[in-house]
């Protein structure tokens, strides 16, 4: 159609540009003011829990696909922004938060657990975590929370084996 104007390669490209920080933000959460973190893992168990009804392997690939995702957007927007671990992303989070679900009963009780766990791991970093956030770009960015959700995981699965109460 020749009547269609289309836009200027800038103004395509701040579009994209727009799109990229709204998903890395997770839809603007990561601009609360305060505990953009928390917030972002609170998406994240939001958005997890009814995907907690597919077969874990089904889960496993959609998580998967979320920290390739996180990975990508993240550190794209983390080099926009030239700063190494910007607040406002937070896709890090949401990533990380699926993480620590994976093979969860999709229960409001152990995932609020998981979070509880997940956002410990996440804040006091216990060791090699800290290491992880060196790694280059997104990967840095996301890896810190991927090691933080498997730690939680780990947590929970081994309380709940432990504690019959639990």
């Amino acid at each position: 159609m020749a009547d269609r104007v289309r836009a200027a390669p800038s103004e395509a490209g701040a579009g994209k540009g727009m799109a990229l920080r709204l998903l890395a933000t997770g839809g603007g959460v990561g601009h609360f003011r305060v505990a953009p973190g928390t917030a972002g893992s609170l998406l994240g168990a939001a958005l997890c829990l009814p995907a907690l009804r597919l077969p874990w392997p089904a889960y496993l690939g959609a998580t998967v696909l979320l920290v390739t995702l996180a990975v990508w957007a993240g550190g794209r927007v983390q080099g926009e922004l030239g700063r190494p671990d910007p607040r406002e992303i937070v896709i890090d989070e949401i990533a990380g938060m699926w993480v620590a679900a994976i093979a969860l009963p999709p229960t409001l009780y152990d995932l609020g657990a998981a979070f509880l766990l997940f956002r410990l791991m996440d804040i006091v970093k216990p060791a090699p975590i800290p290491r992880l956030e060196r790694l280059p770009g997104g990967f840095g960015l996301v890896a810190d929370d991927v090691a933080a959700g498997l730690l939680a995981r780990v947590a929970w699965w081994l309380l709940k084996v432990n504690f019959d109460f639990l």
